[in-house]
């Protein structure tokens, strides 16, 4: 794909306009975090019940991504964005006013769907936007989108908590802090809704269904194709006619493409090694740990904005060292935090109780080790797994591959999510000592089956690992 050698401000304008579904990824996965006790104190939720609650959402993201590929190779990338506002703003709704924890299961696994196409349908639209000098650092907005969403959610957490004098105290016309945490994400959600009603289909959604003119438009308009009919005959030349579905993902490793599976463990390192432990339970870690709620809040914030600053960090490095280099050191550093934060719980006192306290600097030292760790995650596979997924499929089978990793990573994600709590019962030790082993993992993997996509075009890509396969 041809551009001119400056990047066009419309391609960013739309990237961002996408990635407003990154934002609402983000907070809807972390807005429960400062909610998580209060509720669970008004429902009278035992553990493993607040960690199902916790963790509905994120099987309704494993369904969502399911679906994104499919709907988004027959509908169009924009319905399907229109369609993820729609279901975000009623979870916000509904789960703002449950009067039980089943009614509010329900309603965060409608939110869960919508975070999962989302989750899909953001990268894989900025892929096919971006121009390939670029994509990289257009990519990682989703990243960056999905801190800034984690980063607003916490401090509105706090905000609510802060005014009303705690989480489960009443704030405004009788409600719970803890309910307009949940409702708070109605206003995203209707800002994303209008963008997404403003953005340009995919090219290459157009070129997929014959509407060759408007494809070559938006790569002309938007994108600043300077070659743009040469573009859209190269992709409808790639394209191919044969309707897309899952069956075009068999192959002869263990009855999928060996891309895919790469694909797939991936997305499921990425959660593997504990990062949404972090983002899902923080708060009430720390107060495990002896910080009261304020202290509590104030830390997973600042855990927050320093994820911010480190993604910032890998969409200017992406493009110039690689996506490759960036998963290999990250993998290094997450290994080196988790293993510390192991040693450091290792030393943990336990009371009669069951609670946990570090003394003698530990507590320090578990903080520095986790913001370490989440140093390392966001300036590596945070944003650049979401960007190997968005251009490492073949261009037939992208949106379809792109959907069942995503899925994938959502299962993992609730498996992480629903296990932290019996872990953490057991042994905070045992907890980040298997998380510290799948970033050990994560290293080798890299290392081992995963190629380079830095500077290459979609079809460049695709044609790559066709000839490999």
């Amino acid at each position: 794909m041809s551009t001119s050698s400056r990047l066009s401000g419309r391609v960013i304008a739309i990237s961002i306009g996408a990635a407003l579904g990154g934002f609402l990824f983000g907070f809807d996965s972390s807005v429960i975090n400062g909610a998580v006790d209060a509720l669970s104190g008004d429902f009278g939720l035992g553990t493993a019940v607040t960690g199902f609650v916790v963790a509905s959402a994120l099987l309704g993201s494993a369904v969502g991504a399911w679906f994104a590929g499919p709907l988004a190779d027959r509908r169009g990338r924009i319905p399907v964005m229109l369609s993820a506002s729609v279901l975000f703003l009623a979870s916000a709704l509904g789960s703002a006013f449950a009067a039980d924890e089943i009614q509010l299961t329900l309603w965060r696994i409608l939110g869960g769907i919508a975070v999962g196409l989302a989750s899909v349908i953001a990268p894989a639209y900025i892929a096919e936007v971006a121009p390939s000098s670029h994509r990289g650092r257009l990519a990682s907005l989703q990243q960056l989108a999905i801190v800034l969403g984690i980063f607003t959610a916490l401090l509105s957490d706090q905000v609510f908590a802060t005014t009303a004098g705690g989480a489960s105290q009443e704030l405004w016309f009788g409600m719970s802090a803890w309910r307009w945490m949940l409702l708070a994400e109605a206003v995203p959600a209707i800002i994303y809704g209008v963008a997404a009603m403003r953005l340009p289909e995919s090219p290459r959604y157009l070129v997929s269904v014959g509407r060759l003119d408007e494809a070559q438009h938006v790569l002309e308009h938007y994108v600043g194709v300077e070659d743009a009919k040469g573009a859209v005959a190269a992709m409808d030349a790639a394209d191919g006619e044969a309707e897309r579905s899952l069956r075009d993902l068999r192959g002869p490793a263990l009855g999928l493409q060996p891309i895919v599976w790469v694909g797939i463990v991936l997305a499921v390192l990425q959660q593997f090694v504990g990062i949404n432990v972090i983002f899902y339970y923080s708060t009430t870690l720390w107060q495990a740990v002896g910080f009261d709620e304020s202290q509590a809040f104030t830390t997973s914030t600042i855990t927050s904005v320093t994820n911010i600053a480190v993604t910032l960090v890998a969409i200017s490095l992406v493009d110039r060292i690689g996506r490759r280099a960036l998963l290999l050191i990250g993998s290094v550093g997450m290994s080196v935090s988790l293993l510390t934060m192991t040693v450091a719980f290792a030393n943990a006192t336990v009371g009669t109780d069951g609670s946990v306290g570090l003394e003698g600097g530990w507590a320090m030292v578990a903080f520095l080790a986790a913001n370490g760790f989440v140093v390392f995650f966001g300036a590596s596979w945070g944003p650049v797994v979401w960007v190997m997924l968005s251009e490492m499929f073949p261009v037939r089978i992208r949106a379809t591959a792109l959907a069942v990793a995503a899925a994938a990573q959502w299962l993992a994600n609730f498996a992480v999510t629903m296990t932290f709590p019996p872990l953490a019962e057991v042994s905070l030790t045992l907890a980040y000592g298997i998380y510290a082993a799948m970033a050990i993992v994560s290293f080798f993997f890299v290392r081992h089956w995963v190629q380079e996509t830095k500077g290459k075009s979609l079809e460049e890509i695709s044609g790559a690992v066709s000839a490999a396969s």
